[in-house]
């Protein structure tokens, strides 16, 4: 008899499926997901309609950001800015690292995800389709830990902001993403560096094409405005790219192309969410810690939402934690299985880990920064669920 739920069992047999076999992650997802739905129906006689019910408008939400920021970023390629850019990076590592500071920086305002499609493709641009595992890694780091701060960069810090906590409570979490963006992009442009340097000789004709430009603002404005309207930020991504298709033709090719990796982490987070987790090991720095390793394989949006139920948490030490934790593997977060999608040898999970282990090091240091610095400040109030 297991000493845990058979839940656990199935869902730690699937990420190591997904782990080791990761040119089939999508069958091994969609496998893992169903064996579990029928264990707990069949075995447990678990009411899965409703559960499925209320997960739907979240997963429709990410589906859609994942679909919408993969025209986005493609749109982004085609008004040749990207071609530009090698113009005005240091052609050495400091031009690697000031691109994931540029990735950090705009996750601050902008989806994570969004951030790091952007960044991927400046640097499919600039090293010549050359780029190293472990500068993806890195892209992936500074999207999360630039939206780890923001209440309007990340998922779990919007659900934190909904569910009342001030956007001022999370902003702290900036020490701890400072730190490890410092930490992770200067290994990871020294890495990339020396694989692959920046190319200074583009052809000098090329000129931007404002008008999608414009589309690329717009979609953005889009998914601003509607995630601080509606708390559905993939409604006005959507609305935007429609509006922009009668501007510029839109690349619809682009989603079709982005639809079995996102539906992948689709079926991934499902599993996720029903796993029998009730409660959360009491509020702590350690639990807080140990969260980011956790939110590494298990999805943080579920975690989340058990610690503002449970409250008691400093949720700037926490959304550090759960957002920064998740890049330590490529399917840790949503912005790592966008990414993966364009670069498909980033799924390769043991070559992330071998090559992103910055990224590991970027969230101890940083996690321990923060707390040395600024300490341990719970809210005793805040209890979403009761």
């Amino acid at each position: 008899m297991l000493p845990f739920p058979v839940e656990f069992f199935l869902f730690a047999l699937t990420l190591i499926g997904v782990a080791v076999f990761h040119q089939r992650n999508f069958e091994i997802a969609l496998t893992g997901l169903a064996v579990i739905a029928v264990y707990k129906v069949s075995v447990l006689g678990y009411d899965l309609l409703p559960h499925l019910g209320h997960e739907t408008p979240l997963l429709l939400n990410l589906l859609g950001l994942l679909l919408g920021f993969a025209l986005l970023a493609k749109v982004f390629e085609q008004s040749h800015v990207p071609d530009l850019l090698p113009h005005w990076l240091p052609d050495d590592w400091r031009g690697g690292f000031i691109l994931l500071v540029m990735v950090a920086v705009i996750s601050s305002f902008l989806d994570n995800i969004a951030a790091a499609m952007i960044g991927g493709v400046v640097a499919r641009r600039v090293f010549q389709g050359r780029v190293k595992v472990g500068y993806l890694a890195g892209i992936v780091a500074a999207s999360n830990a630039g939206g780890a701060g923001s209440v309007v960069g990340d998922t779990t810090t919007t659900m934190m902001w909904i569910a009342g906590v001030p956007a001022l409570h999370v902003t702290h979490a900036f020490v701890a993403s400072l730190v490890a963006v410092a930490f992770s992009g200067f290994i990871a442009a020294r890495q990339q560096h020396a694989w692959q340097p920046i190319r200074k000789d583009w052809p000098r004709d090329r000129q931007v094409d404002w008008m999608r430009l414009g589309v690329v603002g717009l979609i953005i404005a889009g998914a601003i405005g509607a995630n601080i309207a509606l708390g559905f930020p993939a409604v006005g991504v959507w609305a935007a790219i429609l509006l922009g298709a009668m501007l510029r033709p839109a690349p619809w090719s682009e989603a079709r192309h982005a639809l079995k990796g996102s539906l992948f982490l689709i079926f991934l987070v499902t599993a996720a969410s029903l796993m029998p987790v009730e409660k959360l090991p009491a509020a702590s720095v350690q639990t807080a810690f140990g969260l980011g390793f956790v939110s590494a394989v298990f999805d943080n949006i579920p975690l989340t939402k058990l610690a503002l139920d449970q409250g008691g948490y400093d949720w700037g030490v926490l959304a550090f934690a759960v957002g920064f934790g998740g890049s330590m593997i490529w399917f840790g977060s949503s912005a790592g299985v966008a990414i993966t999608n364009e670069f498909r040898e980033a799924k390769n999970t043991w070559l992330w880990i071998k090559e992103g282990w910055h990224v590991a090091a970027a969230y101890v240091l940083g996690f321990w920064v923060l707390y040395l610095a600024l300490g341990w400040h719970p809210d005793l109030v805040l209890g979403a669920g009761g």
